[in-house]
């Protein structure tokens, strides 16, 4: 065995790799990464914070699970390559800390006011105080190794003292995003409180480092002193004369220097390990430093974005899961074997979860907080987390904590944590008050037409702004009032949280990523040539549940339609340049057809689907040709009052096309019928029918002369919407989803049971599938659905995470 050696010669030479540092590194690392995203899998439907799986997938690997079997863990963890993984992990948990720091915004304690301040030091001093009698019963029932190092009660008291009060904000930061409790006032308070929490506990674990360090030496209070002085001044040197460089660098950076962005980020990179190497040469951790540094940078602009996604893919996902099997490797469940460790555990937990819970409960209350409310933000401040472990470690090195008090505090932090997101879910369920009523019509000129537009990013705008320019009035009475959101999945990196932070500032959390003041300059020049105003709102959710987000804005905001941009986006005039964003998209768009609580259209951009570029054509293009495809159904009767509102735009030229189905089940293909759950009886097609002419007669007598009518009365409806969509006169074709007459007749010609795009309607996904040589865009409309009450309730009581920012009631 040559462990000394990082390569070995090869299995050809005879060489085992596993007995060389750099191959077992590799495997050990593959072995954690699999372990711990299987178990992140399996508890991702109890919506458990990622650090759970970790934490636990750590334990697995060692002494408590697999670790048992001794040729494992001579094989693949042996002994001589623990201070190997454990350096590597370092690495890793260094610049974790810095993303940490840079996540944590201290101004947020200055925002929140006295309410947060207050709830922070009763959630750190109860625990304190229980630690008291916690500590001096541990001394009297762990038995403390004294013949090695000597563990004084005060030394101790402090170790559990910040294990016990301790929050970690970046889990609870992730915890909160994904009940969508960020933006509400649980939320903002316990973000607050966390932000101030975290602060304070890695001003309490410094002293208990340098209490811990000084004690092995002769002159241990001197020693301890000096430490706490020189960290003292080392944070007074970051805040005072780094801060204001970074904060330089940071103005610095831009898109259009990206030489001088790279050097900066090097430079930022190498800062991070030089503040460890100072703390730790300073008597104090080395990730205290890398956090400090974090603290340095300044916030929501480009530069803190552009260091976070360079890093922290890899930190988190293959780094930081090294940090907890080493932690897992220390972890022996197995050292508890009598009653009274057990006992002293569920202790332990008891204590860590009243003196958190309770005393954040009562100050809460005092501070006027609704008891629901306040009994909520108890229980996610007792999150624990990566700050705890790091606790637990540093004390163990130090020889605060043995085996058994490390296993004990382990498990007491995995189980806080566990608890925390079941426990907000049974507690806290906030209700939404319905609107009363049906969403306005489109045609409604009495108020302000209401319209929910949701984007993915820039290449959505042109197509909406065109869309907006068609259907704005000419007349001051009519007004348009635009809500654009931004749509932002919420992950697990550390840039979701900035994101998060960013869009409580301003209505786009990317708006840094795009030339200054290109999107709101776009939707200004929008509004300048009609009755436009334009309100900015923000969701950053899981893709699993963004619907429900856009669901509660349209209903909170009362608007008639909601208008989803099409996952497909043709980016020139060759239909086979596709930019496809995905199926977890589509999907999105699904769920919000089915559960919307007015009319849904959907935007299949080919016409404007270049690169967005500075100067956006607010204006609709002279002449522009819109054709309205008309069958009949609740949504084609839609599509009518749209219709209506695009007549009055001078610059638009509308053309119906109705089509009168007369020769039923002649053109239905001999293989596949299109019958779906929406076909109804006779009686109820008649009733439609009827509805149909009264609609129509209405639209041609209201713009009789200034609409283009056309009445088609083919036997293959498939071919003539082709032809439509194939000729370059119409920029813009607009078709109602359901189509009960084409169902039950089989008038359009289906060659496949399975549509390509469902979502669409039957002629929608005729005119948008794939090698049809389709040149138009396409607006494929749904009008408003009943939803039964299971649906409402799953949106009204989770539909939190939107972070809005309403430009004044003037025209953008």
């Amino acid at each position: 065995m040559r462990a000394n050696e990082t390569s070995s010669d090869g299995a050809w030479q005879g060489d085992n790799p596993m007995n060389h540092a750099l191959p077992l590194l590799i495997i050990q690392t593959i072995l954690v990464m699999f372990v711990s995203r299987t178990l992140a899998f399996f508890l991702k439907p109890l919506r458990q914070p990622r650090v759970v799986a970790e934490i636990i997938g750590g334990i697995l690997l060692g002494p408590s699970g697999i670790g048992r079997n001794k040729t494992f863990m001579h094989t693949v963890f042996p002994s001589w390559s623990t201070p190997i993984l454990e350096s590597v992990a370092s690495i890793g948990l260094l610049f974790y800390l810095f993303l940490v720091g840079l996540e944590l915004d201290l101004r947020t304690i200055n925002r929140s006011g006295k309410r947060a301040f207050n709830i922070a030091v009763a959630g750190i001093s109860l625990p304190f105080l229980f630690a008291i009698g916690v500590t001096f019963l541990l001394q009297k029932v762990i038995h403390f190794n004294s013949e090695t190092h000597k563990v004084s009660y005060f030394q101790l008291f402090i170790f559990l003292g910040v294990s016990l009060s301790i929050t970690a904000f970046p889990v609870l930061a992730r915890i909160l995003a994904e009940l969508k409790l960020l933006t509400t006032q649980v939320g903002e308070t316990a973000m607050a409180a966390a932000a101030f929490n975290d602060v304070a506990a890695w001003v309490l674990l410094a002293l208990a480092i340098a209490l811990a360090g000084g004690g092995e030496h002769r002159n241990g209070v001197l020693t301890s002193i000096l430490v706490l002085l020189s960290g003292v001044a080392f944070v007074v040197f970051m805040l005072f004369v780094i801060r204001p460089l970074m904060e330089r660098i940071s103005l610095r950076c831009s898109r259009e220097n990206e030489v001088l962005d790279e050097m900066f980020i090097c430079l930022t990179l190498a800062g991070v390990m030089l503040s460890g190497f100072m703390t730790d040469l300073i008597g104090i951790h080395s990730i205290f430093g890398a956090f400090v540094f974090g603290l340095t940078i300044p916030r929501g602009g480009e530069f803190a974005s552009r260091v976070t996604k360079r890093i922290e893919d890899f930190v988190s996902n293959l780094m930081l899961p090294l940090y907890f099997a080493s932690s897992g490797l220390k972890t022996d469940v197995g050292k508890l074997q009598g009653v009274v460790e057990w006992g002293i555990l569920l202790l332990v937990i008891g204590m860590a979860c009243v003196g958190k819970i309770l005393g954040t409960f009562v100050v809460a209350v005092i501070c006027t907080m609704p008891v629901r409310e306040s009994l909520t933000l108890g229980v996610l401040m007792n999150t624990k987390g990566l700050v705890e472990l790091i606790v637990l470690n540093i004390g163990k090195e130090k020889k605060v904590l043995n085996d058994e008090m490390f296993t004990i505090l382990v498990l007491m932090a995995i189980f806080t944590t566990f608890i925390t997101t079941p426990a907000v879910v049974a507690i806290y369920k906030p209700s939404r008050q319905r609107r009363s009523g049906n969403p306005p019509p489109l045609t409604d000129t009495q108020e302000k037409l209401r319209i929910l537009a949701c984007i993915h990013g820039t290449g959505n705008i042109p197509s909406l702004i065109n869309f907006i320019e068609s259907v704005r009035a000419t007349n001051k009475s009519s007004k348009i009032k635009l809500y654009v959101m931004q749509l932002t999945e919420l992950t697990d990196s550390s840039s979701s949280i900035l994101m998060v932070r960013s869009s409580r500032k301003s209505g786009f959390p990317f708006i840094n990523r795009f030339q200054k003041g290109t999107m709101q300059e776009a939707f200004r020049a929008c509004g300048q040539v009609g009755q436009v105003t334009v309100h900015h709102l923000t969701s950053i959710s899981s893709l699993s549940t963004i619907h429900e987000d856009i669901c509660h804005i349209a209903e909170e905001k009362g608007v008639a339609m909601i208008i989803l941009p099409f996952h497909k986006r043709w980016r020139g005039e060759d239909e086979e340049t596709i930019e496809d964003i995905g199926q977890r998209w589509r999907e999105v768009n699904q769920r919000v057809l089915q559960s919307a609580p007015c009319s849904v259209a959907v935007l299949v951009n080919r016409g404007v689907g270049r690169r967005y570029e500075q100067r956006v054509e607010t204006s609709a293009t002279p002449g522009k040709k819109v054709c309205i495809i008309f069958v009949g159904g609740p949504d084609d009767r839609k599509v009518l009052e749209l219709g209506s509102r695009m007549a009055e735009h001078p610059a638009i030229r509308l053309s119906v096309v109705r089509f009168n189905l007369h020769n039923e089940g002649t053109f239905r293909d001999q293989e596949h019928s299109y019958n779906t759950s929406t076909s109804a009886s006779d009686n109820n097609m008649e009733n439609e029918k009827e509805l149909d002419e009264v609609a129509l007669n209405e639209f041609k007598t209201k713009w009789l002369g200034a609409v283009e009518y056309i009445e088609n009365d083919t036997v293959n409806i498939a071919n003539e919407v082709l032809a439509i969509g194939r000729v370059k006169e119409y920029e813009l074709v607009i078709v109602g989803k359901g189509h009960q007459l084409l169902n039950s007749t089989g008038m359009i010609d289906i060659k496949d049971s399975q549509l390509e795009h469902a979502e669409l309607g039957p002629i929608g996904d005729l005119l948008t599938s794939s090698a049809q040589g389709i040149t138009s865009s396409v607006l494929v409309i749904q009008g408003q659905h009943l939803i039964n009450s299971s649906e409402t309730s799953l949106r009204t009581s989770r539909a939190m995470s939107i972070v809005i920012n309403t430009i004044p009631e003037s025209s953008v």
